[in-house]
This record gives C-alpha cells, structure tokens and sequence, in this order.
C-alpha cells in the first residue's frame, strides 16, 4: 500500500478540501498511541512484582510498599483532567514524552532509593503522574482530533492496549525479578520507556492540521484551535461548567460504579475471594488474566458497535448485564475451576471496560470540544470509586467474614448505573449519527456559551 509522505502544510483559517489519501496518518498516530498505552499499563501494574521483594530486601511492611501503589493509583486517576487540558496547551507529542520521561525516571531511580518514602517519591508520584498523563483522557483527546469515522473502533482498540500491557509486561517483569532481582526489572522498565519518546516525537502529530489535512472520515481541513490559558485554569474550568449538567453527574456516577465494579473489587478481591473458597492463588490469578484476554476482545467489540448505535443504549446493557454476573458470581466459587466460572470469566471479561467508548463518545457528544478533558474527571471518579470499592470490600470482608455482601452491592450499583444511562438524553440539535462530530461550539473552559444541558 503506497502511503504519501507526511508533507507539513500550511493551513490558513479558512477551510479547504483536501484529496482523500490511501493510508491516512492518523493511523500512525493511533498506532504510537497505541504503543504508549501499552507501556503505560505494564509501568502501572509493575508495583505488583515488587511487593515481595522490597519487603524482603528492605523490611517494609507491606502497608507501607502498598501506600505507594494508592498514591500511583490516585494520581493515575486525578492527572488524567490536566493532561487532558496539557495536551491542548502543549500539544500531545509534548505532553506524552514527559510522561514517558516521567515514568523512566520513577523507576530507574527507584534503584538507588533506601527508604520507603523514597519509594512513594519514585513509583507513587512520578510513575502516578507519568502513567496518569497517558491514561484514557489520552485515548479521548487523540479520538477526537484524528478522528470522525470510526472513533468508537479506534477508541476501543487503544482502551484495549491497556490489558494488553498488563499482559505483556507482568509476566516479563515477574520472570527478570525471579532470575535477575527487582532492580534488573525496575531498569527494563525505565528503559522501555525511554524507548518510545523517539518514536512519539517522530510520529505522534499534535492536530491534522499540522500536516494541512483534515481528520479522518472527514474532507476539510479544519485549523487547530488557539491555545489560550493555562492547563490548569482549563481543567478545573472544564469541570465547574461540566458540574452544572445533569449528564455531568449521569456520566460520572456510571463511571464511579464501573471503576468499584472492576479495579476496585473483582481487581483487586476476586484472588482472595477465591482463595476463601478453596481454590489456589496460582488457578485465581489464572482465571483474572482471562478476564483480561476476554476484555481485549470485548472492548474492541464496543468500540465497533458505538460507530453504529445509541451509546447511551450501549452502556445501560453494559451496566445491566455485568450487574447479573456480579449476583451470581457468589454461587459459583469452589475449590476447583468449574465450567460455570469459566463462562462468568468470558461473560464478565468482555463487559470489563467495554463502557468506556461509549462514555468517552457521550463526553463528546454533551461538551464539544472540551470531551476529552471533561472525560478526565469521569475517569477521576473512576478511580475514586475504585477506591472506595477496594477498601470497602475489605472491610466487609474483616467483618462478615465473606465477601457475599459486597458481590451483591456491586449488582445493585451496576442496576443504578444502567439507570443512569437510561437517564441520559440526546442533545438538542446533535446530529443522529453515531460518527458525527461534536458541536465544536460549546466551550466548558469559562471562556463563552451557556452550559449544556443534558436534555
């Protein structure tokens, strides 16, 4: 397939029609997009191999090596807003290379580190902040300009490289720890990522424009726009505006649900739980990394059907359909791996974050231009309920001595938030098709137009 070369062109502040070229690069981008995400979902699940180690080495406790993991957590969900609004202050090329810096030095210089804070320093803040700056508002701001035709596809293939990282890098990692220590990892890692900042600053572009074409699926170019104030003020713009909005609240309740329904309690309790019921780590861990082979499949899928269907549709079956799965999970643990949990495995692990193209479609559809950033702060809450859920299942479980309550108060939550979808309605005057762009006119950074409303 001939591809023409990527010729920089001018592009004034009018529009103009360009010929359709046969491999448009906005699949480049993609592609080193997809690449980043990779690394970055291996980089954040990393702590996990080293808890031992440290503990070993070091005589941590294992609190203590864990507290940085939740501060990676939390900054991986609270940075996501503001590299969001970065991107559209910087541009994304700049923006993903001090990620990818960041996370090479939090973990080459965990190397180095002789106490634990130096480890909340290392793997909690620089990896949390370099790892959140390429999380799903990434995928969202890079959908958004590249694409028109086939974002929800494109979105559910990069939301997808994150289980594929954690299925590349884990056992990997877990093998250079057992045969070379956790150093020799913490270094594959800090060289993995230093790796890719060439590849982004040759490929990854900022906006179509740069190169004089328009987005894919589309036939005019159209001019990035001005980068005006700070990444900050457009972050916390973005969510006083967006807070204001009935869907605001709808999207990110959804997402609350789905981060506790996932990372926070089958993510992070499903190996326990198990455990409980007789069956080893070893078969438990076994049955996880299926969900997340069947997740790869499963995302891409939605992104497939939210180029062609109603995604406030999509997500109320997504929700409704992993709540049923939740209740009746409790039925199905034993000693050993039955047929009936390996078809929860496949049910589940398709539905695992199938949510999140249609949700970054709705942020697009309600807030315009400003969807990616906005998408931050639903994936912010996310990661809150995902908190949440981690620490309240452990409680339950302390004090019940089963985790069956907390299987059962994730199937409510899901009912509710299939209920939320279902609350959500179409913009007035949004064009009926799931490709059509986002009204651009809508600015939810303080710096014009009404709010939206979210019917």
């Amino acid at each position: 397939m001939a591809v023409r070369p990527l010729v920089r062109g001018p592009a004034g502040p009018q529009t103009r029609r360009v010929r359709s070229r046969r491999l448009h690069p906005a699949w480049l981008v993609a592609a080193v997009a997809f690449v980043a995400l990779v690394g970055a979902a291996g980089f954040r699940a990393t702590p996990s191999v080293l808890l031992h180690p440290l503990h070993e080495e070091f005589g941590w406790p294992l609190a203590t090596i864990s507290a940085a993991v939740s501060v990676n957590l939390l900054l991986f969900g609270l940075t996501a807003p503001f590299a969001a609004a970065l991107m559209d202050r910087f541009g994304i090329r700049r923006v993903v290379a001090a990620a990818l810096t960041l996370v090479a030095a939090g973990s080459g210089l965990t190397v180095f580190m002789r106490t634990s804070a130096e480890l909340i320093l290392c793997w909690g803040v620089l990896v949390g902040l370099g790892t959140g700056s390429m999380a799903l508002a990434f995928v969202a701001t890079v959908t958004g300009r590249w694409f028109v035709k086939r974002r929800g596809l494109v979105t559910g293939v990069l939301t997808a490289g994150g289980a594929a990282g954690q299925l590349v890098f884990l056992p990997l990692l877990a093998n250079l720890v057992e045969a070379y220590g956790w150093r020799t990892a913490a270094l594959v890692v800090a060289g993995s990522a230093l790796a890719v900042v060439p590849l982004v600053g040759w490929l990854l572009r900022d906006h179509p424009a740069d190169l004089g074409l328009p987005p894919y699926g589309a036939t005019e170019v159209v001019p990035a726009p001005a980068r005006t104030g700070g990444a900050a003020t457009r972050a916390l713009g973005a969510l006083r505006t967006a807070a204001r909005t009935p869907a605001f609240w709808l999207l990110a309740g959804g997402f609350a649900i789905c981060g506790a329904s996932t990372n926070g309690l089958v993510g992070t309790h499903f190996i326990p739980a198990a455990h409980d019921h007789g069956m080893t780590e070893t078969a438990a861990a076994g049955l996880l990394a299926l969900v997340g082979l069947f997740d790869i499949a499963g995302t891409i899928a939605s992104g497939w059907l939210t180029d062609r269907f109603d995604s406030r549709v999509l997500l109320a079956g997504y929700y409704a359909l992993r709540g049923l799965s939740l209740l009746v999970l409790p039925s199905l643990f034993s000693g050993s791996t039955e047929p009936s949990m390996l078809v929860f495995v496949i049910f589940y692990g398709l539905d695992w974050v199938a949510t999140v193209p249609p949700t970054v479609a709705l942020c697009r559809e309600y807030f315009g231009a400003s969807g990616a950033v906005v998408f931050g702060w639903v994936f912010a809450a996310h990661q809150v309920g995902a908190a949440v859920a981690a620490t309240g299942a452990g409680l339950i479980r302390d004090q019940l001595g089963s985790y069956t309550l907390a299987w059962y108060a994730a199937g409510a939550l899901c009912a509710a938030a299939a209920a939320f979808s279902i609350l959500l309605r179409r913009r007035p005057g949004q064009p009926g098709g799931p490709d059509a762009p986002a009204a651009p006119a809508t600015s939810l950074a303080g710096r014009s137009g009404a709010p939206v409303s979210a019917g």
